[in-house]
This record gives C-alpha cells, sequence and structure tokens, in this order.
C-alpha cells in the first residue's frame, strides 16, 4: 500500500495524533457533561423538512452495541431517524469492521436490538468489498477466521475454499503446538492434495497458534504445505485480509485485541523468517477507503429506491475508534477532494474501484465516547525527548498522519451524533 503510505507521510512529534484525535472543529475536542444540549450549543433552527441530501455511515460496536447490550443513546437516535411509519428518515449503512457472522444475520441481530427491520443491503462487513475482487473468485483459497467462514467466503464470490481446520486434517504434523493435537503416530505424507492459490483473511481466528502457522505454511510452500522449497517463493501467493483493528471495545473495561493484532504477527512472522514484507492484494474494513466507496454507493442506492430525487452529497461517518473510524471517514474525504480535481486516479493502485461519477461531495467524522475512545483516560503526550512516544495503533500500510485523526466533532453519544448533523442539515428532530 505504497499510495497510502505517501498520502499519509505527513509526520509529527509523536504523542500529537492523540490530541488530534481530541480535537473537534464543532464542540472543542472533548466530550461535554450529561447536560450538554445540541441545540443550546449549536444554536440552529430547524426548518421543514425536505427529502434528504446526506446519510449516515453507522459503526457498531462502541457506538450502538457494547458486546450484546444496546447502548441507551442508540435507541434514542433511531427514535429519530425512524419516521412514524418505521422507515429511516434518511438513508443509513451500517459499516462495521467485524466480519465473523453473515451479513443478514447482522441485519437480524441488529433489527432486534434497536427495534426496526434492518435490511441486509444496509450492512458492511469488513470483507464486503472482497466481493470486487472477481480474479480470486474461482481460486482455490485458504480460509481464516471464526464463524461462518466457507457460508461467509461464498456469499462473497469465492467458490473453492479450504478451511485452517480441513488443512490441519490433511496435514496433522503441521500444526505441533498443543501437545493433546499431535498425531499419536506418523501419518502418510499425502501428494493428492490441491495446491492453494491465495489467502483468504477474514477476521480473528480462535487458535491463533494454528492459523499462524499453517498460514506460513502455505505462503512459503508455494501452497503446497506437505512440502518444502528450499528457498521462501517472493512475491508470495495473493493475500486478501479484512478488519485492522487493533483493538475493539466490548463489556470489558479495557479494550479487547482485533484481527490487525492478528495481521500484526503474522506480519511480523513472515518478515522474520523471510526478510522481506508481507503483501496484501487488497486490505478490507476501516479505514480502507475501498470500504467507504463501497458504503457510499449502498448509500445512493438505498436513496434511489425510496424515492428520494436529491442526490445524497454529504456523509456523516460516527465511530467510537479514532484510527479506524476518523481516519477512515477522513481518508475518504480527502480522496474525495482529490477527485473533484481529477487527482484520484493516482489512488488506482491501492485496489480502488474505477473511478466513477459520484455526486458525494463530502465525509464528516464524528467521534462519541462509548466505546474505545475514552476522553477521560490517559492522554500520551511527549512533553520531552526522553519520553516515550505514543503508540500509534493503525496498520502498517495506513501511516501516521495527524490531520486525519482529527474528527471533525466530538460528542457524547450517538444520539448527540444524530442531533448534531439534524441541526447542521436544518433538519426537525
Amino acid at each position: 500500500m505504497a499510495v497510502l503510505r505517501s498520502l499519509a507521510a505527513v509526520r509529527a512529534a509523536p504523542g500529537l495524533w492523540w490530541r488530534a484525535a481530541r480535537a473537534s472543529l464543532g464542540l472543542q475536542g472533548r466530550c461535554l457533561g450529561r447536560g450538554y444540549s445540541v441545540d443550546a450549543a449549536q444554536g440552529f433552527s430547524s426548518s421543514v423538512q425536505s427529502p434528504p441530501t446526506f446519510g449516515f455511515l453507522l459503526d457498531i460496536d462502541g457506538v450502538l452495541v457494547r458486546g450484546h447490550r444496546v447502548i441507551p443513546a442508540a435507541l434514542e437516535a433511531f427514535r429519530r431517524l425512524v419516521n412514524a411509519h418505521g422507515q429511516l428518515r434518511v438513508p443509513v449503512v451500517f459499516v462495521t469492521n467485524a466480519g465473523n457472522i453473515l451479513q443478514h444475520s447482522k441485519a437480524q441481530e441488529l433489527s432486534a436490538l434497536l427495534g426496526f427491520k434492518v435490511e441486509p443491503d444496509q450492512v458492511i462487513l469488513s470483507h464486503s468489498p472482497m466481493k470486487l475482487f472477481s480474479q480470486y473468485h474461482n481460486k482455490r483459497m485458504l480460509v481464516s477466521g471464526q464463524g461462518p467462514v466457507v457460508e461467509n467466503a461464498r456469499v462473497l464470490g469465492f467458490e473453492n475454499v479450504v478451511t485452517v481446520d480441513e488443512l490441519r486434517m490433511a496435514f496433522p504434523v503441521l500444526d505441533m503446538v498443543d501437545l493433546q493435537r499431535r498425531p499419536k503416530t506418523t501419518p502418510l505424507l499425502r501428494n493428492d492434495f490441491p495446491a492453494i492459490e491465495g489467502v483468504l483473511l477474514l477476521g480473528e481466528p480462535v487458535r491463533w497458534e494454528t492459523s499462524l502457522q499453517l498460514i506460513m505454511d502455505v505462503l512459503l510452500s508455494n501452497g503446497n504445505p506437505g512440502t518444502g522449497l528450499a528457498t521462501a517463493p517472493y512475491p508470495h501467493l495473493p493475500v486478501l485480509a479484512s478488519n485492522m483493528d487493533l483493538l475493539w471495545m466490548a463489556e470489558a473495561k479495557m479494550p479487547r485485541f482485533g484481527h490487525g493484532t492478528f495481521l500484526l504477527c503474522l506480519e511480523t512472522i513472515y518478515q522474520k523468517l523471510t526478510g522481506k514484507e508481507l503483501k496484501y492484494e487488497g486490505l478490507m474494513g476501516k479505514p480502507s477507503v475501498l470500504t467507504y466507496q463501497y458504503a457510499e454507493d449502498l448509500i445512493q442506492q438505498q436513496a434511489e429506491r425510496r424515492g428520494w430525487a436529491a442526490p445524497i452529497q454529504k456523509l456523516y461517518a460516527v465511530g467510537d475508534n479514532p484510527m479506524s473510524d476518523v481516519y477512515g471517514a477522513n481518508l475518504f474525504h480527502k480522496y474525495l477532494q482529490m477527485a473533484k480535481h481529477g487527482g484520484a486516479e493516482e489512488w488506482g493502485a491501492s485496489g480502488l474501484w474505477k473511478q466513477r461519477p459520484s455526486a458525494t461531495q463530502s465525509c464528516a467524522s464524528i467521534l462519541v465516547c462509548t466505546g474505545v475512545y475514552n476522553p477521560k483516560g490517559p492522554e500520551p503526550t511527549r512533553p520531552t525527548q526522553e519520553a516515550e512516544a505514543a503508540p500509534f495503533h493503525g496498520h502498517r500500510d495506513f501511516s501516521f498522519s495527524p490531520g486525519l485523526m482529527e474528527a471533525s466533532h466530538i460528542v457524547n453519544d450517538v444520539n448527540e451524533a444524530v442531533q448534531l448533523v439534524f441541526h447542521k442539515e436544518g433538519w426537525a428532530l
């Protein structure tokens, strides 16, 4: 992802990114108290409701739910977003970096939690844009993750997949960390197992040691893990990955490891063993621009189905993670601005859709305080050169850029985010 690195090449002293993430253009960079009123703070006035020219991209974990519990503010937000007939007043797409669930199952889960019908095509999982990588759909792919990985791969268009467990059963001597799972006798080597032609990383697996070992075996053997090669092939087999979140927020007080942590392990092991960098044919999920392009297209389709003639010109992305949600929305906004001036074609190398006409003019980032981002937590700073540098939690291929970490607005929760947007757009609450 050299293009993304060059686009985000602006560097700053370590520690600034956290303060940038806490900055806000409208709310002075911190969550306000419980008594905060958008009406009083912003001073907007309501007007007669008109057809929407804006839409929402809503994160799920840390914005609408915490684990399996709905956040109360989400229910309040959807009382504003849904009309008396149970229909959305504006187009809404749910953009999550989760991927260990089927799209229609996630829609059913959201419907039960939020109290209105969520359609499957309103839900974007981290791997949903893999549908666009049709050149790999007929390849024999090793798939890693948990949950319905085979069903998800087939929904995405991949016709011939092998799971990590199936590979382990075919070559039991490859999985040696767990003493209880080691074969008691030495099995015969197989020579009838078709070569694997690529790797799909759909989400964090359960047994990391097994997945890391077998994925490395596939990459180092050029898809023939029962054999050994004197020299690891490079370039290696194509790798498609989704969900780069290092951390995510559930019921625990501190964030949990995400798939980004698993990718970090895989990249580090590959680098250590080969001396070369693991390459991706595609990286999907926030903050990838490809994911936002995909979401933009679904927003426009949703508006067309509802008969809203006015084009959707503004997107508001609401999330709880400065690295994935804020960074991604701002990166997409930057892409949109470049596209206006004909400069977006240089992004083609990073796997984006072919440039096409778009009515979308902007994408504003709104950071909420109900998930990963905690305004009351310690603020990493670097007062002297001897102090430790603040950690950058983004993926290796998305270089640190303080401007992309700055949220357009910071509010307490998703309900305040909806109120803020409605006031900005002159809509009645």
